[in-house]
């Protein structure tokens, strides 16, 4: 019946998918017949709203599966990283806590579909498993290459210096020596900050929730999120310009709040001083 629907009524089936699809993942990950059979009739909700298939994911992706499958045995056999040439779908797991992301994705015309129930965890990593050249990478896995600027290479130099002197700046006023910080030139210059963790790393502390492991400390197995500077971003200018000034720690330590906040809920403690200082920050307009 439900394929049935998919073919004739469309429209009336993507009504119903956002109801369904968590039983119907359910099934698939229960039986393998069951997932060949809906395979062609799962859909994924883009950030734009639209349902796709998975092949239609793969298209806007890089192209036919079959093709890049193709494709990549035989890079494969000449020696290459088939890694790197794999279709990645990007998704988003909260539109309003990664609506930065989204919006920066948009600007550059790069899709992302939502997964936002509990089980689809589970079953990308099914479909990774089923379709080896596809994989899923969450929107703040990392920064895309269409979202940057190129540094051109008589700046990288100079670009290299002000990126160290940057890192030792924040690691200083953040009082973390072990703080993981990225500068980039990012096309969005009303992007200050933002943060990333790798889509490995966040499997694994999914894993720990799922198995009650919350309570560790997620760093000792290297996942804690980058923070990722724009260059281009006035506040981060001012910084490397003024290392100096009185600001620097609020700046940084804003910065650095700000980034997280678009990433991960912020620790009751974290919270009451970023609030605290977003109100000592309005107090300063007033002088």
């Amino acid at each position: 019946k439900l394929t049935g629907m998919c073919k004739t009524d469309r429209e009336s089936y993507e009504k119903y998918w956002d109801d369904i699809s968590p039983f119907i993942k359910f099934g698939c990950l229960k039986d393998e017949k069951f997932c060949d059979k809906m395979s062609d009739y799962i859909l994924f909700k883009n950030i734009d709203h639209e349902y796709l298939t998975l092949k239609d994911c793969i298209a806007k992706n890089g192209g036919a599966q079959e093709a890049k499958a193709e494709e990549e045995k035989t890079e494969a056999s000449e020696g290459e990283n088939t890694e790197e040439k794999k279709v990645t779908i990007y998704y988003v797991t909260d539109e309003q806590q990664q609506s930065q992301y989204i919006n920066m994705f948009k600007q550059e015309g790069l899709d992302a579909v939502l997964l936002t129930h509990n089980i689809d965890s589970a079953f990308v990593t099914y479909l990774e498993q089923k379709h080896e050249d596809v994989r899923f990478l969450r929107i703040d896995a990392d920064v895309h290459e269409s979202l940057k600027d190129e540094v051109a290479e008589d700046e990288k130099e100079s670009f290299g210096k002000m990126a160290d002197s940057l890192v030792e700046i924040f690691r200083k006023e953040l009082n973390d020596d072990k703080l993981d910080v990225k500068v980039e030139k990012l096309k969005d210059d009303k992007v200050a900050s933002m943060a990333v963790l790798s889509e490995e790393n966040r499997r694994m502390e999914e894993m720990m929730k799922m198995y009650g492991m919350s309570g560790m400390d997620s760093a000792m197995f290297g996942s804690k999120a980058t923070l990722v500077l724009n260059a281009n971003h006035p506040l981060v200018k001012f910084l490397t310009e003024n290392k100096e000034s009185e600001n620097v720690t609020v700046i940084c330590k804003q910065l650095y709040d700000l980034a997280m906040l678009a990433h991960k809920p912020l620790s009751p403690e974290e919270m009451t001083a970023f609030v605290q200082r977003s109100n000592d920050i309005m107090m300063l307009l007033t002088k």
